[in-house]
């Protein structure tokens, strides 16, 4: 199996980052951010910023640099300094230049700034009361048509069993390694920026269009991205202030943040309330179900976390389902995509929310699952184009060991142990995306498209697909991307990079051999006239073959280009897709500390066919960590004042190698060419989907205290 190719630039420190690039003459930029969380900025005296040693420029609201916001198909991106108003404490709102970044760091601590304060709304659990209807999602109900009901309250009234709880998830932050930075240069009227992303041409678009030059003009270079995780699917603060600057000053500008300042000047997940309700009969099949949900956003409303229009539409057969999704606006920062957006947090829900029916039903959860199980979402005709989720439960119980599992749960020593299980789901989606394959003379193919690979994988994955399509070894194909010079890739995430980027290698493939042989056959070539093949890089004719290296040399040709292209079509008329697995987790709790510790994790997953195992397995092990992180650690505590407390990795709890127990990973293989050629499915993202439930459960099944809340703390078992 291919190891990532670029695993030995990573481990030796020769991977080339955004923030390691260092050009003549560079200087460096330093975000001042606000000490308020609402109001107006009346005044911002720069007088001994300026002054300072080193110091360049300042720029503010004030004496701002000339940008505009742009829109894209994540939608419109937020533009600093472009006015003064102050919506969250830590919100940049200047920028000080200067020749070192410690001369800039130290003079932006010299700017003063004076507010018209306004009262902030910083509380998630006070705002409940005022929230509003989430835009573009409208509350839904379906009814049972033959059960003559009027609404979900008599599915509700007529099921012998209902479990009704209210859950709640925190605040998070992408805690990548990698922070957010820029590195901008100007040469004439052409911008080259080094910036991490998750598709450099979306950045390069959102560039040009705030600095109001062609597209042209911008190229956007990202080769290695340290995390991303959707913190960096939109452009960043530093990438529009660098690239400003740098124009305005005519020199190279660099500007990176501090661990600090990415807890507020980028956009994490959103806290989550969540009322889940579930009716059922006594054998378990699910009569009704009801999910409404709140999440927190910032002040302009610019992300909805959709925990219930996610979860609930796909996860279980039910003939009577009403979901909603409230919002509730805040003088927080901002939120956004986060792996696995709404899945995550919403599964916590769902799956903790049947957990408990299957304990007030006295029925293993497995089974429970099993009897809900869906072949389609609720209230849609398209089934899924495969669903092998009844594998993953089988596969993963005999490897657990369920069966040993008592409802109780089991005592070893001072310690109580337990076993929990969830679902995960994740939509199985694509994206348009291009990719060129430049056949070259030395019998080598490069394959290219300007997408992102932020940890996933998808540089190797690249080869290994490229070498199908051309049927070449592996070790002839050389992969690039992270350059907005390359053909458009879409975005690495939502889990869409190796559907989307595979299924345009296997065109660009087709398009390549018939360009080899029309050249192989046409007038003056070794071929002329006959009918040619391919395989194996070698062209074939007439009992003669010829490699497609010699062919382009004796034309006189260094190379030939092709392309291909891929976008979502026909197939989502015709079924519905999604990825699929079933998370199991072991804990054991102390029963005098109440210490938790994840003793076991496996998860078995349904995610198409796997182009790697190596890699498939790495990131869906990356994904339960998340998932336990979330379960155990992670929340982001915002004071009274709309500060965030822990905005640093002293404070910011994550898990380090000793939380981590055994992880396994198995995986259930059917490649699923319906929705795409590659027959892949995303998994980048399932692997957190579903853990941070499991975790509960399992800490019920070991205590019988049931946690409705995450992160789990030692104090909510602190119980008589």
């Amino acid at each position: 199996m291919t190891s990532r190719l670029d695993g030995p630039l990573k481990v030796t420190g020769q991977a080339k980052y955004g923030a390691d690039n260092n050009l003549p003459g560079m200087v460096y930029g330093y975000l001042v951010l606000s000490t308020t969380a609402r109001g107006e900025i009346e005044s911002m005296d720069v007088t001994a910023a300026k002054s300072a040693p080193g110091v360049l420029a300042v720029y503010t609201p004030f004496d701002k640099v000339d940008l505009t916001t742009p829109s894209s198909m994540l939608g419109e991106t937020w533009v600093p300094l472009q006015n003064r108003e102050v919506s969250y404490y830590g919100q940049p709102i200047g920028l000080v230049v200067a020749d070192s970044f410690e001369r800039a760091r130290d003079a932006a601590a010299l700017v003063e700034t004076g507010y018209q304060e306004a009262p902030a709304k910083t509380s998630f659990e006070d705002g409940i009361a005022e929230a509003e209807v989430a835009p573009d999602r409208e509350d839904l109900e379906i009814l049972d048509p033959d059960a003559g009901l009027e609404s979900i309250a008599d599915a509700f009234e007529a099921s012998p069993v209902v479990v009704d709880q209210t859950y709640a998830t925190a605040t998070q932050n992408h805690a990548a390694m990698e922070p957010h930075s820029a590195v901008a240069a100007w040469e004439g009227d052409e911008l080259t920026l080094h910036t991490p992303n998750q598709g450099s041409h979306m950045v390069a678009a959102d560039v040009a269009t705030a600095l109001g030059v062609d597209a042209s003009q911008v190229r956007v270079v990202n080769p290695y991205v340290g995390g991303a995780f959707g913190g960096k699917g939109k452009t960043s603060t530093p990438a529009f202030l660098a690239s400003a600057v740098s124009r305005a000053l005519g020199r190279p500008v660099k500007v990176v943040l501090t661990r600090e300042q990415v807890f507020t000047a980028t956009a994490g997940r959103a806290s989550t309330r969540q009322r889940v309700a579930l009716g059922a009969d006594r054998e378990g099949r699910l009569i009704a179900v009801r999910h409404d949900s709140w999440c927190s956003t910032d002040a302009a409303r610019s992300f909805v976390e959709p925990t219930s229009h996610g979860t609930s539409l796909e996860w279980y057969a039910t003939p009577n389902l009403a979901v909603s999704q409230r919002i509730v606006p805040l003088n927080v920062p901002p939120t956004t995509f986060m792996r696995a957006p709404g899945e995550a947090p919403g599964s916590f829900a769902l799956e903790s929310a049947i957990d408990e029916l299957a304990i007030e039903l006295e029925m293993d959860p497995i089974e429970l699952r099993k009897r809900n199980n869906s072949t389609a979402p609720p209230g849609k005709d398209l089934q899924w184009s495969s669903k092998h989720l009844d594998e993953c439960f089988t596969v993963g119980s005999q490897r657990f060991g369920w069966a040993n599992r008592s409802p109780q749960g089991r005592t070893e020593g001072d310690w109580q142990v337990g076993m929990g299980v969830a679902v995960a789901m994740f939509p199985a989606l694509r994206s348009p995306a291009t990719v060129g394959i430049e056949l070259r003379a030395d019998g080598t193919a490069v394959v290219s498209t300007s997408g992102a690979d932020p940890g996933t994988g998808l540089l190797t994955v690249m080869s290994t697909i490229g070498a199908e399509a051309l049927d070449l070894p592996e070790e002839r194909i050389t992969p690039q991307l992270g350059d907005s010079a390359l053909p458009p890739g879409g975005l690495s995430g939502g889990s869409t990079a190796t559907a989307s980027v595979g299924t345009a290698i296997q065109l660009a493939g087709v398009a390549a051999v018939d360009e080899l042989t029309a050249l192989a056959s046409g007038p003056g070539a070794p071929f002329e006239g006959k009918d040619v093949t391919y395989a194996h890089g070698e062209l074939f004719a007439d009992g003669e073959t010829i490699a497609f290296g010699d062919l382009l040399r004796r034309l006189g040709r260094e190379s030939v280009s092709v392309s291909g292209s891929s976008a979502p079509g026909e197939e989502l008329t015709k079924h519905s897709f999604s990825s699929f697995g079933a998370q199991f987790v072991e804990v054991k709790v102390h029963r005098w500390t109440r210490e938790i510790r994840v003793s076991r994790m496996l998860g078995v997953f349904d995610c198409g066919r796997i182009i790697n195992d190596k890699l498939a397995t790495s990131q869906l092990q990356g994904g339960m960590i998340w998932g336990l992180s979330a379960a155990l650690h992670e929340a982001m505590e915002v004071e009274g004042s709309g500060r965030v407390a822990n905005g640093d990795f002293a404070s910011y709890l994550l898990p380090v190698n000793a939380d981590i127990g055994e992880v396994g990973v198995e995986f259930v293989k059917y490649p699923d060419t319906l929705h795409n050629s590659v027959g892949a499915k995303g998994l980048g993202e399932i692997g957190t989907v579903g853990v941070a439930a499991a975790v509960a459960n399992a800490v019920c099944n070991a205590t019988g205290v049931r946690v409705r809340h995450i992160p789990i703390t030692i104090e909510n078992l602190l119980v008589d």
